[in-house]
């Protein structure tokens, strides 16, 4: 599990070199769109061992000299209170995160765009929390048919009844909340304003996945479709690509659709001044060097086929929850097949379910519910938990986990007894918890309190980093607190969906 398949320092080294060319050919300014996630990409640490989930920061951060960064998010989003799965928050705390990170990395956000704007409380109430920080907020209106009609979008009519965001540096990084941000019509909106002004400007795309020289079923790219099975992306030879250069380069559906009527809106733009980059396929466009990372591909191709099971697990509770669709589901299904993957071959699931078993067979058949779960350490050790009065699975594998790490006797407690019972009582008591066993994030804090007078406590305190990129899966559906805590402590979570009562709708 701690084998290592990217190498951070060449990735960067080479995509640095990559964008200041792209850079020098634009001979003026680029509006480099990066897709993706900013920071925190766990995705990308998942599928390429050894992968800085901070990566893009470190990139970002040796061109700050150069860059000035805009930041969309889509309305809609705002609206309807959609959430950042990787971080739990809406997309307003999404986007006020993202600042707050790239200011911790000494990069300050000039603007923040909501796109396809239509006034409402959550939108309203974003833009006014900016303008109190000081950060120029901005509105684009939505274009109808957008993207099809291209003689309204470049136009008065179009781009040009969007603000212009004046802008010094050559480079001018357009980062999103999400996909579906306005990422990139942001980006044309400025190169559209910045050739009535005749300045010469240029677009480019930055997004690491997918790979554009793997080959389409490299797990790595089967990952992407598996990561956006919502969005319906399917990873695809770049046909245009193909016939103008004759080389085999990969690329995703809605970019290769989509970009006849993009390049016609870029030289619609251009006119006949010239003054921008000519791209002849969507490959073109972007700037991706991941694949010049990759120095073990073994590893990369078992670390992606295990986030396609992830993936799939994922989908599998959002449709149990009524988050997804079938097809969705059915899609991340196909996905795994593609493969020759099935769920147990992620290691966790099969020793988590026979916890559960042996839990219910420990309670000889009373009613009850009983959840199993298995925790897979970076050594590849598996230690499992199931649940008590005491603890819930997840918290009692925590544990199990942290005493195998610091090498406390299984015998030993890690909490005292005292401590656990206290607890227990106050949620039960005092607080109306219908679970008064304790959860991850429980646990974690009555660790913390421990420590202070308990070297067993203490020691495991100091093992809880390594925690970080061990593979958990539950047999049922986790609560809030063991959602919060395992994010927390860095540590993925499958879950085989069942329920841990008998609400109805609640449980």
């Amino acid at each position: 599990m701690s084998d290592i398949g990217f190498d951070n320092e060449k990735y960067l080294s080479e995509q640095t070199k990559a964008i200041l060319e792209r850079v020098e050919r634009a001979a003026g300014k680029l509006y480099l769109e990066f897709g993706g996630k900013l920071t925190f990409d766990f995705h990308a640490a998942r599928v390429l061992p050894g992968y800085d989930p901070n990566v893009k920061m470190r990139l970002l951060q040796g061109l700050k000299d150069q860059i000035e960064v805009i930041f969309c998010v889509y309305s809609g989003d705002l609206e309807q209170g959609r959430i950042r799965g990787d971080f739990g928050i809406t997309y307003d705390m999404a986007t006020l995160k993202a600042i707050d990170d790239l200011r911790d990395w000494g990069i300050i956000v000039s603007a923040v765009v909501v796109t396809r704007f239509h006034s409402g409380p959550a939108s309203e109430r974003l833009m006014q929390q900016l303008g109190a920080k000081g950060i120029a907020a901005y509105t684009q209106p939505e274009i109808p048919d957008y993207p099809n009609d291209v003689d309204r979008i470049v136009s008065e009519d179009g781009y040009g009844r969007n603000p212009y965001i004046e802008t010094s540096g050559p480079l001018v990084v357009i980062a999103g909340t999400g996909p579906g941000s306005g990422k990139m019509s942001t980006c044309l909106s400025q190169l559209y304003h910045d050739h009535q002004r005749g300045i010469c400007s240029g677009y480019a795309k930055f997004e690491t996945f997918p790979i554009w020289n793997l080959p389409v079923d490299h797990p790595v790219n089967v990952a992407y479709e598996a990561a956006t099975a919502d969005l319906g992306d399917i990873v695809m030879i770049d046909p245009f690509h193909l016939q103008a250069y004759g080389e085999m380069a990969v690329n995703y559906n809605r970019d290769v659709d989509n970009f006849p009527i993009l390049k016609s809106i870029i030289d619609r733009i251009a006119g006949d001044s010239g003054r921008t980059l000519v791209y002849q396929s969507p490959t073109d466009m972007g700037v991706n060097r991941a694949g010049a990372g990759i120095v073990d591909d073994d590893v990369v191709r078992e670390a992606a086929a295990q986030e396609v099971i992830r993936r799939y697990f994922r989908h599998y509770s959002e449709f149990h929850r009524s988050l997804c669709s079938r097809e969705v589901l059915e899609r991340a299904e196909k996905l795994m097949l593609r493969l020759g993957l099935s769920p147990t071959d992620r290691p966790v699931v099969e020793p988590a379910r026979q916890a559960a078993a042996e839990a219910e067979k420990q309670k000889k058949g009373k009613d009850g519910f009983y959840c199993g779960a298995a925790l897979q350490l970076p050594d590849g050790t598996i230690v499992t938990g199931k649940n008590s009065s005491l603890f819930h699975s997840a918290s009692a594998a925590i544990i199990n986990g942290i005493k195998y790490l610091a090498g406390i006797p299984d015998s030993m407690h890690l909490l005292p007894e005292n401590v656990i019972q206290s607890l227990t009582d106050l949620k039960a008591n005092y607080l109306g918890s219908n679970s008064p066993s304790l959860n991850v994030q429980e646990v974690l804090v009555a660790l913390g309190i421990s420590a202070a007078g308990n070297p067993a406590a203490k020691s495991g305190v100091e093992m809880i980093p390594q925690l970080r990129g061990a593979q958990m899966h539950l047999t049922h559906e986790p609560g809030a607190g063991d959602e919060n805590g395992l994010r927390k402590l860095g540590v993925p979570v499958t879950t085989d969906a069942k329920p841990t009562s008998r609400g109805y709708f609640l449980r």
